[in-house]
């Protein structure tokens, strides 16, 4: 079909009779802010109708490198006209073309020169990124893609710029911090994550598991702000430990009592398989006994206000025929119960739980108690300040529901930059609304 052209040659022109321009109807329409329309075409591409807009800086506007933004006399008039994708007009889908003139930048050279209208060395306008961005972070990314009519790289990409271009420094006034680790991808993938225990934000991630993941935070956080740090809470990890006391030696090192009371629970199933492969005696043999044992798991591992009543029958059963076992589960029920406890109290309550498990004779519980020793000043300091890793346990749920929305990420970088998008704070708000 013949294109539809619309030369809009004067400003000034009122074209609807009630003193409205209509340059300034096309700006409003399309929400461009700081930008001259010059023209307007409808035109069929093939894959159906587009709307053209020309479009250029204002003649006054200040020339601007587009990566640094900082002021630069012009260069060259660059690789000719660009196209930006726009937000769509209704069904009709909308491109800015415009000159990309180049400055010389004193930091980066010749760069092309920063519009109004988009980021530096995207295909799409602000508004369209924004938009896609604002929906990456509500939705999966098949659904951006067939309402955006754009692709999943498209999606990943914009979500990278977004969250590179955001000038906030994520790291600033930080006090209270956790440190974790988290799966993000078969064949042992892991994210280090940090989150500020404050804000609950994330703030910072970085591929790897290890001290040298630890360490680039430190570096990145500089040992000013460092040594402002009053709190950190992690779990048992040494390279945790090792990385903080070298770096912010001053802050109270906090051990996570979730990751507490998940030891005493391991120590617990190993109980319970010692006496499940005792009581069957022998492999392939079976009998009432082994069958109980095997199916007791759940009841030894819940909370007692939240079993069922076939699972405290089962656990009544424990008590009566098998007293190890049911020692083993009074053990890790009182050390639930001792970190629930704070202050010196809880302190007390500690000591004695240690001196139990020690005599308990139970290998997995003495060994145990030798453990929670190794770490007893962090184990104080929770008791002490009540911090605890749970805002970071939140987070990581948060970042395995991102994994499986999105059936895997081929990068740590993709997943940290969504991640960042999402639970970092940095989201941008739609186009024209505040």
């Amino acid at each position: 079909m013949p294109g539809l052209r619309f030369r809009l040659r004067s400003q000034n022109r009122d074209i609807s009779g009630n003193g409205v321009r209509q340059v300034r109807i096309w700006q409003r329409l399309l929400g461009l802010r700081q930008v001259v329309v010059e023209s307007v075409e409808l035109v069929d591409d093939g894959a159906g109708q587009v709307l053209v807009v020309g479009v250029r800086r204002r003649e006054r506007s200040v020339g601007r490198c587009g990566r640094c933004g900082v002021r630069a006399s012009g260069y060259d008039r660059g690789g000719g006209v660009r196209r930006w994708r726009h937000l769509d007009f209704g069904a009709v889908r909308v491109e800015l073309v415009a000159d990309a003139p180049r400055v010389n930048c004193a930091t980066h050279g010749p760069t092309v020169l920063a519009v109004p209208w988009a980021r530096h060395g995207s295909r799409f306008t602000t508004a369209f990124e924004d938009t896609c961005v604002w929906l990456a972070a509500r939705t999966a990314a098949s659904t951006v893609v067939a309402l955006m009519r754009t692709s999943w790289r498209a999606v990943t990409a914009m979500v990278a710029r977004v969250v590179a271009g955001e000038g906030r420094d994520r790291l600033a006034g930080l006090r209270r911090i956790g440190i974790d680790e988290i799966a993000y991808r078969k064949g042992q993938r892991y994210l280090t994550v940090v989150i500020d225990h404050d804000s609950g934000a994330l703030v910072w991630a970085r591929e790897g598991r290890n001290k040298s993941a630890v360490l680039a935070f430190f570096d990145q956080l500089g040992p000013d702000r460092a040594a402002e740090l009053t709190h950190v809470s992690a779990d048992g990890a040494e390279w945790i430990a090792t990385a903080v006391s070298e770096r912010a030696p001053q802050a109270i090192r906090c051990m996570d009592p979730y990751h507490v009371i998940a030891w005493a629970s391991d120590a617990l199933d190993q109980v319970r398989k010692q006496v499940w492969n005792a009581a069957r005696g022998g492999p392939g043999q079976r009998n009432e006994t082994s069958r109980i044992l095997k199916g007791a798991r759940w009841a030894l591992w819940k909370k007692p206000e939240r079993l069922t009543d076939a699972q405290q029958a089962t656990l009544a059963t424990i008590q009566a025929t098998n007293k190890p076992l049911y020692r083993a589960y009074l053990l890790k029920e009182q050390l639930r119960e001792v970190i629930a406890v704070k202050g010196e109290a809880g302190r007390l309550l500690l000591a004695g739980w240690l001196r139990w498990a020690g005599r308990s004779r139970l290998a997995p519980f003495v060994k145990l108690a030798r453990t929670i020793r190794s770490h007893l000043p962090e184990i104080h300091n929770t008791l002490h300040c009540g911090l605890s890793n749970g805002r970071i346990e939140a987070n990581n749920t948060h970042l395995r529901l991102l994994t499986r929305q999105a059936y895997g990420y081929h990068s740590a970088q993709a997943l940290i930059a969504m991640a960042m998008l999402r639970r970092g704070g940095l989201c941008p708000t739609l186009p024209g609304r505040s």
